[in-house]
């Protein structure tokens, strides 16, 4: 696991910074309001901050039992370190916590990295949404992956098929 997770609920004074690296690092990124809303809407929204920066975010969208990782990301400069995937672990024990019987998510087939950490997480695709993501030549498909956590899986090692 990476090195000093320093995972907190993300505020509103985290936002700035938030958007920062969501711009650097999405090429259709969300916008400061989409977080905001997520902020007031009561989702599951963190941050992983060392020595004063943020280094990553997750936002989560629980329903009745299930939740939606709407949005993971990591600074540039943290990457392939481990904090994806300590954060993703974070939110999965989150959901787990709260009795979330599986997480959604959505990704884009051509994000070959992050598709790859799903699946190591324990996620499956269960899925596919046309057109989903705008892209340079119109849009580009979803994925849709989900990982099972209170079906005796542990939502940590392989995935479910």
């Amino acid at each position: 696991m990476y090195a000093g997770v320093c995972v907190r609920e993300m505020q509103e004074r985290d936002l700035d910074a938030v958007l920062a690296i969501e711009q650097s690092v999405q090429a259709y990124p969300w916008t400061r309001g989409q977080f905001a809303d997520s902020l007031d809407a009561g989702y599951w929204c963190q941050v992983d901050e060392a020595d004063g920066e943020l280094r990553g975010y997750a936002i989560m969208m629980p329903a009745v039992d299930e939740a939606e990782l709407l949005t993971i990301g990591v600074a540039a400069t943290q990457q392939r370190k481990g904090l994806g995937r300590a954060m993703l672990g974070g939110m999965l024990e989150l959901a787990r916590a709260k009795n979330m019987r599986r997480v959604l998510l959505e990704v884009r087939p051509s994000n070959m990295a992050a598709v790859a950490l799903y699946r190591s997480a324990g996620f499956s695709e269960v899925g596919l949404r046309r057109g989903y993501y705008r892209d340079a030549s119109g849009s580009e498909d979803a994925l849709v992956m989900a990982c099972e956590l209170l079906d005796g899986t542990n939502g940590a090692g392989e995935a479910n098929g």
